[in-house]
């Protein structure tokens, strides 16, 4: 009887331990939100994005290592409605050499409608609303004196999504919008959406907007690219 006790109490105790395990990689905050120091040697990055960027975040501060310091904003980028809302804190009061940003992929998120069996139509930003708000973003990012990257945001799949809803033709509509307001105020643009849609069979998850690790991985040579190449042009300017 006492062997079984113990056998029982050990398997309480892994149980235990397991439960304990999981509470703890829950509580583990996204390395993406866990701020860097600085070295005042290099030049301060900032990335503003949704989840993709959270994605790319580690691997562009790899492939940046000892060139640039590379921060994000610490939370998901969202909407241009929370870009609003959050860009002073974001920026904060410290100078910023290139800031690459997108909004995009949540504003042009169609609702679900009631029992999730269809949607309704309506977009969580409209795309006019998307043009005002992205155009007084750009405006206040351009205040700040850094050299400014657009990055466009990437495909959307043709597939069904159990939760937010969304349309290739959006993200084309929603890139359009984008691209002309930042070729008339002179930003670079880091055209994500071309270079992911001919390999996204093989860099995007199934059925979702997300991509594998190793698509991750090729978003962020890209990204850190089009850092490098707007820190050359300021450099040169």
């Amino acid at each position: 009887m006492k062997c079984c006790s113990v056998a029982v109490l050990a398997v309480v105790l892994l149980a235990l331990a397991g439960v304990a395990e999981g509470q703890s990689k829950a509580l583990r905050p996204d390395p993406s939100l866990v701020d860097m120091p600085d070295d005042p040697a290099l030049p301060r990055v900032l990335l503003i994005g949704d989840s993709i960027s959270m994605d790319y975040t580690v691997p562009v501060r790899r492939l940046l290592d000892g060139r640039a310091n590379v921060h994000r904003v610490p939370m998901n980028g969202s909407t241009t409605v929370v870009g609003l809302e959050n860009l002073s804190a974001w920026l904060g009061d410290k100078k910023w050499d290139v800031i690459h940003f997108n909004w995009g992929l949540h504003d042009l998120t169609v609702l679900l409608g009631q029992g999730g069996l269809k949607n309704d139509g309506s977009h969580l930003v409209p795309l006019d609303q998307y043009q005002k708000n992205l155009e007084e973003l750009g405006r206040r990012l351009k205040l700040t004196g850094a050299t400014l990257v657009w990055a466009t945001t990437t495909p959307v799949p043709s597939a069904d999504v159990a939760i937010l809803y969304r349309k290739s033709s959006d993200a084309i509509a929603y890139n359009a919008v984008a691209r002309k307001i930042m070729e008339e105020n002179g930003i670079a643009i880091d055209d994500l959406y071309s270079f992911a849609l001919p390999r996204l069979g093989t860099i995007q998850k199934p059925a979702n907007v997300h991509f594998t690790d190793a698509g991750s991985e090729e978003l962020a040579k890209q990204v850190a690219a089009s850092i490098l190449a707007a820190l050359k042009t300021r450099n040169r300017d």
